[in-house]
């Protein structure tokens, strides 16, 4: 039994663990940001856990309600709801587990050093800008001025200054700046099988005109594909079908070509100038999307001889989370505790990129926070991306 099943199965309701009947999903997004917002804020050390479709009667009795698959499809996403709505940024884990042969969810809060947890944005008139909750004693109540104040004492005392704190890219000295490749699109894989096809229909577009046979098609065919690719007769209009399903069909060798074997690898470095060490450090980047800019969400598949292969469990926590937010994209990962006099790496798997030749010579500003449980303040700043032509 794995240690989440364990948890579902065994537990009882406690300060660090919660119970809840029905999945949150679309309508009970204001719930779950309340309640994740209560499970940071509880006073317990180590990881806090929601189970999902699992309450107790009146005589303490658990009962459990099936969670359906589609909920932990990642719509909606519950990490990036997190990351959208709550400060500072929190890791999730969302899992199915079974109990007596029906599916119940487990989300794991991670590690919660940085109270207090906050809404960042509002997200409803009930759920505003500011708002804190709390988890004690079964139950998620307000955090009131009192609680917050007694929460940033703590927090304060003894505290680093984000003035003794430098971000920034690897090199003998850290840099604000950093260069990247830029890469022709029309190479990605999609994009080739699209203008063979799309030459195949202008072919069967004029021979249809002109009262041909399909010998013509065939050869364009065979010159396209190749011999071994069996020729089939296909209309326009199916053709332009086909066409218009390419980024799917090709969607794990594109990501291949844009996050693997064409990818830009980026890290990012703290630098801790004070006295003591930042105790539960994380880091959010905020940087600008464009149709030329590709950020992986996650590490792409690796190929087999018989198509692509998931990576490992290990392989895909590694990755920094990436979300597209109003417009921008974001991308949180947690560092832990960063010793004082030595640069510490802010990712364990580099952060992916692809760029297009619609940037050659631009350059993009990256708005970075480092938060920490004992920094009197985030480190705010400002780094550069510059596209190279």
């Amino acid at each position: 039994m794995n240690r989440l099943s364990k948890i579902a199965q065994t537990a009882t309701p406690g300060t660090g663990i919660q119970f809840r009947r029905d999945k949150y999903g679309s309508a009970g997004i204001r719930d779950f940001l309340r309640d994740v917002l209560a499970m940071a804020n509880a006073p317990v050390e180590g990881p806090r856990y929601i189970v999902v479709g699992v309450d107790f009667n009146s005589q303490r009795q658990k009962k459990v309600h099936a969670v359906d698959a589609e909920d932990f499809s990642g719509k909606p996403s519950y990490q990036s709801l997190a990351n959208e709505y709550i400060e500072p940024p929190l890791r999730i884990r969302y899992k199915p587990v079974s109990i007596d042969g029906k599916r119940v969810g487990v989300f794991e809060i991670g590690d919660c050093q940085d109270r207090p947890y906050m809404m960042r944005i509002d997200y409803s008139e009930t759920l505003r800008r500011g708002d804190a909750y709390v988890h004690s004693k079964g139950s998620n109540m307000k955090m009131g001025r009192r609680q917050l104040s007694e929460l940033f004492a703590m927090k304060y005392r003894d505290s680093v200054s984000a003035g003794d704190i430098e971000v920034g890219f690897p090199g003998e000295i850290i840099h604000k700046d950093l260069s990247l490749n830029i890469c022709d699109l029309s190479q990605l894989p999609s994009a080739e099988a699209s203008k063979k096809l799309n030459q195949l229909i202008d072919v069967r577009n004029q021979r249809r005109k002109a009262g041909s046979t399909t010998v013509i098609a065939r050869l364009t065919h065979a010159r396209l594909f190749g011999a071994d690719d069996p020729y089939i007769d296909r209309t326009p209009t199916g053709l332009v079908r086909e066409v218009q399903g390419l980024r799917m069909k090709y969607r794990d060798h594109d990501n291949h070509f844009l996050f693997e074997s064409r990818a830009e690898r980026v890290q990012m470095v703290v630098y801790n100038q004070g006295k003591e060490p930042i105790i539960g450090a994380s880091l959010s980047l905020i940087m600008p999307n464009h149709n030329a800019f590709y950020v992986a969400e996650t590490l792409p598949k690796v190929p087999r001889r018989d198509g692509f292969a998931d990576r490992t469990p290990d392989e895909i926590a590694a990755y920094p989370s990436v979300s597209l937010q109003d417009g921008s994209i974001h991308v949180v990962s947690k560092i832990g505790n960063i010793p004082v006099g030595e640069p510490v790496d802010v990712f364990v798997a580099p952060l992916r990129l692809c760029i297009g030749k619609d940037l050659s010579g631009k350059r993009f500003g990256i708005r970075y926070a480092l938060h920490g449980q004992n920094l009197r303040a985030p480190a705010k700043g400002q780094l550069r991306l510059v596209f190279g032509r």
